[in-house]
This record gives structure tokens, sequence and C-alpha cells, in this order.
């Protein structure tokens, strides 16, 4: 019989979390959110059964397995250990928490929950990211030494101020450090290992947001712009620098730079794609791509271009029932991720390096 999992949210619940679920064998029996009009629509058109609109009610059910948080992060840490503690197994999404403190009560309510734990991090599966983590062990680069991260969009350059939501408020865990430097800091440390220090920069670049409800122009409290420095326990540096108000955009790369070689990933957007490439050059030779291992590329899915990498993530997700782990990435990584994201806030207001402990 089918695992059977509820999900709450539902615009990345809808688009992801539904079909990723649904396509690695789980029975998506409900889904919730706090209006009721958008909850009977995603239902009508999944075939799901049941809604709600109160999330505790939808966990409290004792007829599912898991739950699936894809709201905004302000709810994460009441959600997810009200899951954890009705016995649930859990998979929330990023930015895992609003500070590193709710981070650690998340962490500590899985582990004494001794249920799957997991945070969406699923570009872990990227099959760029999932390649470079195999070279990087292999030794293609030699000793690391430096990695440079550039991400250049033009999500926020629009002829009017673009819609107020929850990205714009601090209380909400807006920004776009935490919405997409998330997954750059996880995919560091899942290559590189535990961040030492940090310095950096948040920046309002574009701050004017429109108020629906009023029609006024108000200002975001939110970033819109960031860059920081890494220093790794292991030795080496990583540098990143994103904008969502450049133009014209141009995309991101990364670049991984060792004593003996260097590679490098290219995407068009704010997330690696299915199909990406990595380029290397190893002992002088010259840049070439190279031959992505299939292993990394097992399925396309075209209903969404992040659906491949989820769907492995849900695999993870499945093994870590049976096994009675979590894999990662679990609230562990969800907890190192949002001290090094503290770290990164509390540099750009203070004006100095921030360790991280």
């Amino acid at each position: 019989m089918a695992r059977r999992i509820g999900i709450i949210g539902v615009g990345f619940g809808a688009s992801v979390y539904v079909p990723a679920f649904r396509s690695e064998g789980w029975d998506v029996a409900a889904i919730c959110s706090r209006s009721r009009d958008k909850a009977e629509k995603v239902a009508a058109s999944a075939g799901i059964r049941d809604v709600h609109t109160d999330p505790r009610e939808l966990i409290a059910r004792a007829d599912l397995d898991a739950i699936g948080i894809a709201t905004p992060p302000a709810s994460h840490h009441p959600l997810a250990i009200a899951a954890l503690k009705s016995g649930k197994h859990l998979l929330c999404e990023k930015p895992f928490a609003l500070n590193a403190a709710q981070a650690a009560e998340m962490r500590d309510a899985a582990q004494s929950a001794g249920r799957t734990a997991m945070v969406g991090h699923e570009f872990r599966h990227a099959p760029q990211r999932a390649y470079i983590r195999q070279l990087l062990g292999d030794g293609y680069v030699g000793r690391f030494q430096v990695c440079t991260m550039e991400v250049f969009l033009d999500r926020y350059v629009t002829r009017e101020p673009r819609d107020l939501t929850w990205i714009a408020h601090e209380a909400e865990g807006g920004g776009i450090l935490g919405a997409l430097g998330s997954h750059f800091i996880d995919g560091l440390r899942d290559w590189f290992g535990e961040i030492a220090s940090v310095s950096g920069r948040l920046e309002r670049l574009r701050p004017d947001v429109r108020d629906r409800s009023s029609g006024r122009i108000v200002q975001a409290e939110t970033d819109d712009a960031f860059l920081f420095t890494a220093e790794f326990a292991r030795g080496g540096i990583a540098t990143m620098i994103c904008s969502f108000g450049a133009t014209p955009a141009r995309g991101g790369r990364t670049v991984v730079m060792g004593d003996r070689g260097t590679l490098i990933a290219e995407q068009p957007g704010p997330n690696p794609t299915e199909d990406g490439k990595v380029i290397g050059s190893r002992d002088g030779s010259p840049l070439e791509t190279l031959l992505m291992p299939a292993q990394y590329t097992p399925m396309h899915d075209e209903r969404d271009p992040r659906l491949a990498a989820f769907r492995l993530l849900v695999r993870d997700f499945n093994r870590g029932i049976e096994q009675g782990v979590s894999p990662s990435p679990n609230f562990v990584d969800g907890w190192r991720c949002q001290q090094v994201l503290d770290a990164i806030r509390v540099s750009s207001r203070e004006g100095r390096t921030v360790r991280v402990d």
C-alpha cells in the first residue's frame, strides 16, 4: 500500500511536491492552504481528495505517514515541530527557518522524534553539482583552493514595481540570500565541508514594490542582491555575488579551482538544469566538456525543470524511511546552512568577518 502524504502550501507545493511524490510512489492524500479557493483549485486539478485550510488539522490526521511543508519560511518552525511531535516523517522546504535558534530547535525535534526529516535542497541532485562532487572526491582539481559563484538575473527589472509578497518582508524570512543563496551555501558545504567564517553584504538595489491591497508603492525590507566570502574549516575559500536587478540577465557561473585543475558549471537561470554540463581542465590541459555519467541523469521530467532533481530527493526520503535514517540534506544540514545565513546578515550589519560556530 502506498505511503500517504499531506502537502502544506500550494505554490511550489503544487508544482513540484505533488507531482514528485506521486511519481515516486506516494499517495498525496491532502493539500492545505490558508485560501480555501486556492486549495480547492489545486485539489481539483491534481485529483487530490481532501482540502484543509488549517495546517495543524492536516498534521493531526492519523492516516498520513508524512508531511511536506512548502510554505514561506516564517511558518516552518512551528509546523515542523508539530509534524514531528505527531510522529510524521517530514520534508521541509528551504530557507529552513528564520534564524539558527529556530533551526536548532527543529534539528533537536527531529532527533527526538526518530523520524526521517529532510530539507528541500534538491539541487544536490542536479547533474552538474552531483558530478562536481564526485570529481572533487576523485581529486580532479587536486587540493581545493578557490570557488567563485555569480548569478546575475533581471527578475526585478520590471516596467512597474513588482508585487509585494512575503519575500519582501524580513519577518517572513524574505530576501534573495535565503531564497536562492541557501541552495548555493548547501552546495558549498556538500562539496567542501563546514564553513568556518564569512563576511558579506546585503543590498536593496530595486526596493520598490506595489501593495495590491492599497495600490501604494512601498519599500521592500529585504535584499535583492548579496555577496559573501566564506572560509572553510578544511581550507580554501569561496565567493558569491548575486543580483536579481541585473540587466541584461547573464545567468549563473560557478568555477572551482585547485592546485591541479579547474571545473566550471554554467546555468541560464537561478537553478542548475537537468541537462547542465561540466567543463574541466587538469594539469594544464585545454578546457573541455566532461562526459556526464549516466547515473546523474536517470530521468527527464518535462513538467517542471526542478522535478528531476526533486524526485531524486524524494527517493532519498523513501530510502531514509525504509532504513530509519535521515539522509542529507537533513535537519542538521538545515541548521548548519542557517548558521551561515545568520552570519552573513550579521557581517552585513556590522561590517566584520563572523565566525560560524
